[in-house]
């Protein structure tokens, strides 16, 4: 039986519009790519080109009945925006992360949402790889004995040629500082799908400019002072009782990612989870060593000498070998079969107001319990690899 397909429209053909229009357009049966725009024409000519589509204007996929979703890839300041008109047009919409910039406005677009009867779904899609759906079945089927603390790690050095894009004042990214809001968000997603949701957080946070350092940069030597928290270390406890520490940093040297959750019977090493892929780590009580776990889900990322056109060009960044666009797939199945969507508002609200929260508690002096408290969501079943593996989308 043919896949009746839903039409999707992209409204942000920057960077990251690559590997989404790469991934909806090759991988998903589902995706029917009508075209994309952008604020700056020649962006969306280009992708249009590139990828056999129509290059068209935000009020043009506003306009059009046909498409049903819309992917918002636009920078941070801009989400707000977008998705409010896109909900307003009765379009459900996929946006990347976080949903917008701030947390009170996170709100208006959850209830803007929720009144109108649409979806509003959020990146990241990272748990939804073969990495932390693999994860989620070792937990569940108690391999680590009971969850007792969870703990993520993420150090990045925004400190080079980033300080335009990562410091910007609060009208444009919302939270200002933004390592937090910019990484934050891959691995409160992944916590939430493999602890369920957080119940309260306490946290510190610290203030660091930058200042530009590349001599070819006309602000060479200027300096951008930040607006909020640019570090963060905060405690959480979950719902469920599991305790959890995240930390991350845009203002050290080096990358250094890690998840790992501990139990009463063992312990999972994650990889990234700004990736789709292991390796995945399990250690049982008893052993002093870390045994490799299999994937047993498809949706790793690319091998690079492996694109599926290699007509088409590949950029340098890592994730283009990503496998975003499995959140827009989700969607579009959700929506099919009349079932949750796995990347939801309520899960997109929910890492935007912990970030909220270790904020209020570094000013307040006080431990912040979370108001949203989304669904654990459903895992995708094993065992569907290649080409049945969007399959896996397909349940009631």
């Amino acid at each position: 039986m043919a896949i009746e397909k839903i039409k999707v429209g992209l409204i942000g053909s920057g960077t990251i519009s690559w590997t989404y229009l790469q991934n909806m357009t090759e991988l998903f049966g589902i995706l029917d790519v009508v075209g994309c725009s952008d604020i700056v024409p020649g962006r969306s000519a280009e992708r249009a080109k590139e990828f056999g589509i129509k290059q068209m204007t935000n009020e043009e996929i506003y306009a059009d009945s046909e498409i049903r979703i819309v992917v918002n890839t636009t920078y941070p300041g801009a989400h707000y925006e977008v998705n409010e008109k896109a909900l307003l047009a009765g379009k459900h919409v996929h946006v990347e992360k976080m949903m917008t910039a701030t947390y009170e406005d996170a709100v208006k677009l959850y209830e803007l949402a929720k009144d109108n009867g649409l979806r509003l779904s959020c990146a990241p899609d990272t748990f939804l790889g073969a990495a932390y759906q693999t994860a989620r079945k070792i937990l569940d089927a108690g391999l680590i004995g009971k969850p007792v603390f969870a703990e993520g790690l993420v150090i990045r050095g925004y400190k080079a040629d980033f300080p335009g894009t990562i410091y910007r004042p609060k009208g444009m990214w919302g939270t200002g500082s933004t390592a937090p809001a910019d990484l934050g968000g891959y691995y409160l997603s992944a916590l939430v799908h493999l602890l369920g949701p957080i119940a309260r957080v306490a946290g510190f946070g610290q203030l660091h400019g930058v200042a530009y350092t590349n001599t070819k940069n006309p602000r060479y030597g200027e300096f951008i002072e930040a607006e909020e928290n640019t570090s963060i270390t905060a405690s959480m406890e979950f719902v469920s009782g599991v305790l959890g520490s995240l930390t991350v940093s845009g203002d050290c040297f080096g990358e250094t990612p890690r998840l790992e959750i501990y139990g009463t019977e063992g312990r999972i090493v994650c990889p990234d989870p700004n990736t789709y892929t292991g390796p995945l780590y399990l250690q049982r009580a008893g052993s002093n060593k870390l045994m490799e776990i299999p994937l047993s889900h498809d949706y790793n990322s690319y091998n690079k000498g492996e694109c599926p056109d290699r007509k088409r060009s590949w950029p340098d960044p890592f994730w283009a070998e990503s496998r975003r666009g499995l959140g827009v797939t989700d969607l579009a199945w959700a929506i099919t079969n009349d079932r949750p969507h796995r990347c939801s508002a309520e899960l997109g609200l929910h890492a935007i107001e912990f970030i909220h929260g270790v904020e209020l508690s570094c000013k307040q002096n006080i431990i912040y319990q979370m108001k949203s408290r989304p669904a654990q969501s459903a895992p995708l079943p094993s065992g569907f690899l290649g080409g049945e593996a969007e399959k896996a989308f397909d349940t009631k």
